[in-house]
């Protein structure tokens, strides 16, 4: 009798449970399953299941069933509604299979899962993942249409939107979230936050609540506060670590994070928190997708405006915390709202971008997008920071350094929170979400709205935008201008302008105008002063005139950031007459490349790869790099040198892939040299058996 059990060996069914629970694409030797539903193990070495056996699954570091971090359950007839369960699939003299089944509430992360027979010991039987469901419509992240499980789960590939609202240019990115070790990274990320560290066991029992970890985690991406993933960085200047745009996925940013020793990976801005954000928590099986915002508030003293000064020669003034950005990218993950009601479930907004603190920290949302769009700010979390990004209002103003004064110029409603864009499903296209966040610009509903949030804020005494304070009564201008774009926007070529500028009164006017173009980053923080100049000229009654500006590549080209922005502003100086501001901010498009896959692309059989590049500017360029990347078109990064090109010289550079799975598969390039920062494209690639 005293002899000590065999230690039971386990076959987890690795293929079969995979290909049930979705979990296919994870590359494990660990059985990967998502709650909610059953799996079935089978070992042997155990006693008769009429022994009475008894299952314990534990997670965390202190396990309670008060915590709902341990669960012991026995065989039964049938599966459980409620809690875990086992039930009996077949058995034989030496061995038993069972189907285990977790409730659709549990706690997700690591568990160890042992067996006891009668009374003697438990044997462990080894561990699992287990993860969201979003196919089990008993889960807070259930998501009835199979086509957006697909996507916003399943897909490895995405497209991050940005550019100007007048000019949205996009660029693909390769979450990664089924590769190597990323699941083992997203489960030590839980592990390392502010939240974990001050009370793991609290913390680990919240872990069944998609609202609760959305926020975790958009703290954690960010290295504010807590060590976290990414450190960010608008400067403009990059040293000591990679430049923000030269990222083509998560991957590496993930593993450099763990490699490094969990010290944060230099640099991000903010497409590189959402797109990490999306990478963990479609690997958690939370439905996640990336939103880019165009004319984007950061309002950050909370009146739901935005004030922005220039001086007399018309350069904008970095004064106040206020600013519009050309774009900003955010996450939106589908879970319900319980604490909120239903209306509120579906897209809740999470923002990972450290830009303001909430609770002490830098952490973002779950927002829902529904009571963001209904004005309901003052419901959790962050509500009223997100209506500003989409809805603000902008206040133009002139300031005066000498004597402090601050005259109106004007104001704009409508300028905040345009083409709000992401991926389309199972395509590679942009869908406009712009009506899912708000009214129609300018309509009635949308100010009532806009009225309704600055209520709730307690904002209506401060500023009214129907009963305006003294310093703030615009007046009717009488000329009106704009910047019209004549020609390409291409880096590498001059930029031609034309300042059209109309008399809108019935006698002639007198104008002085000051014009300056500046190279900016992303977020329109000026970096480098690139060209100024005046005119003076008199408009006949309303008459209107064009003038050509040009400003040539060698001007621009050493000051030019790697955003590839410069804003071009026009102050005009009416003689008895009021201020007129003219600004327009343009984004260069970089040169095209272009890739060709030579030949069908068939799993572990080799394909080439031919990507082209044509110098377009009259010097050589040098210090030429070629990056590629893709999810199981081949490992890691590839990186290859390439020689200098001489003035319109093409280079075509061949390499091979062997892919290593079927189906519609992406490749993403980028080059670089000493004249251009990140070109970046990306191609389809069918991948056939």
């Amino acid at each position: 009798m005293g002899q000590a059990a065999t230690q039971p060996s386990t076959d987890w069914h690795l293929k079969e449970n995979a290909r049930e629970h979705h979990t296919s694409k994870f590359s494990s030797e660990e059985l990967i399953v998502r709650r909610g539903q059953a799996f079935t193990i089978t070992f042997n070495g155990a006693e008769r299941p009429e022994q009475n056996l008894i299952f314990i699954a534990e997670t965390g570091p202190k396990p309670s069933k008060a915590t709902k971090t341990l669960a012991t359950f026995d065989i039964s007839s049938t599966a459980s509604k409620e809690g875990w369960g086992a039930v009996v699939q077949s058995s034989s003299a030496s061995s038993v299979s069972i189907s285990i089944s977790s409730p659709h509430n549990a706690v997700i992360g690591r568990y160890r899962l042992s067996v006891q027979s009668g009374s003697s010991s438990p044997q462990s039987l080894g561990t699992f993942v287990l993860l969201f469901n979003p196919w089990a419509s008993g889960d807070d992240v259930f998501m009835p249409n199979a086509a957006e499980c697909e996507e916003y789960v399943l897909e490895e590939f995405g497209i991050i939107f940005a550019g100007n609202k007048n000019h949205i240019s996009s660029f693909g990115w390769n979450f990664g979230q089924f590769q190597g070790d990323i699941l083992n990274i997203c489960l030590a990320i839980m592990d390392r936050s502010l939240y974990y560290r001050q009370d793991p066991i609290t913390d680990v029992s919240h872990r069944h609540d998609p609202r609760y970890l959305g926020r975790v985690l958009s703290a954690m991406v960010n290295a504010n506060d807590d060590q976290g993933v990414v450190l960010g960085n608008w400067s403009g200047k990059y040293e000591g670590g990679k430049n923000p745009t030269s990222w083509t996925g998560s991957g590496e940013i993930l593993q450099s994070w763990k490699k490094s020793g969990f010290k944060p990976v230099k640099y991000g801005q903010c497409w590189v928190f959402a797109a990490v954000l999306t990478t963990v928590l479609r690997c958690l099986g939370i439905p996640t997708r990336t939103i880019t915002n165009f004319s984007s508030a950061h309002d950050a003293d909370g009146n739901l405006r935005v004030d922005e000064f220039y001086d007399a020669e018309g350069n904008h003034l970095e004064r106040g915390a206020d600013s519009v950005w050309n774009f900003h990218v955010w996450n939106e993950s589908w879970f319900t709202r319980n604490d909120l009601g239903p209306s509120y479930s579906g897209w809740q907004v999470l923002d990972a971008t450290p830009q303001e603190e909430s609770g002490g920290i830098y952490q973002c949302g779950p927002a829902s997008r529904h009571a963001i769009k209904e004005g309901e700010v003052e419901l959790d979390y962050d509500g009223p920071f997100v209506f500003a990004e989409v809805n603000a209002d902008c206040m133009y103003w002139n300031y005066d350094s000498a004597t402090g004064k601050k005259t109106l110029i004007f104001s704009k409603s409508t300028e905040i929170g345009a083409s709000i864009s992401t991926k389309a499903v199972g395509r590679d296209a942009r869908v406009d979400v712009t009506r899912d966040y708000k009214y129609e610009e300018g309509s009635a509903k949308e100010r009532e709205i806009f009225k309704k949030a600055r209520k709730k804020l307690g904002l209506e005494d401060k500023f009214d935008p129907t009963a305006p304070k003294q310093e703030e009564v615009e007046q009717k201008p009488d000329i009106s201008g704009k910047f019209k774009v004549a020609g390409s926007l291409e880096v590498g070529k001059d930029l031609s302008l034309l300042l059209v500028l109309e008399n809108l009164q019935s006698d002639a006017k007198t104008v002085n105008v000051n014009m300056t173009a500046w190279s900016t980053l992303y977020t329109r923080r000026r970096v480098n002063q690139i060209w100024k100049d005046s005119l003076s000229v008199t408009l006949a009654p309303k008459e209107e005139k064009q003038f050509p500006i040009k400003i040539k590549y060698p001007e621009y080209q050493q000051q030019l950031t790697t955003d590839k922005t410069i804003q071009v502003t026009a102050l005009c100086h009416v003689k008895d007459g009021i201020q007129v501001l003219v600004k327009r901010n343009i984004t260069l498009d970089n040169p095209a490349i272009d890739i060709q896959v030579l030949g069908e692309a068939k799993v572990n059989k080799e394909v080439v790869v031919e990507v082209a590049f044509t110098n377009p500017i009259n010097e050589e360029v040098k210090d030429c790099v070629l990056q590629v990347e893709g999810s199981d078109l081949l490992q890691g990064i590839l990186e290859l040198r390439i020689p200098p090109l001489k003035a319109s010289e093409k280079s075509s550079t061949k390499f091979k892939l062997i892919p290593s799975e079927a189906g519609p598969k992406h490749l993403l390039v980028n080059f670089f040299c000493d004249k251009f920062a990140d070109i970046k494209t990306f191609k389809m690639v069918n991948v056939i058996n």
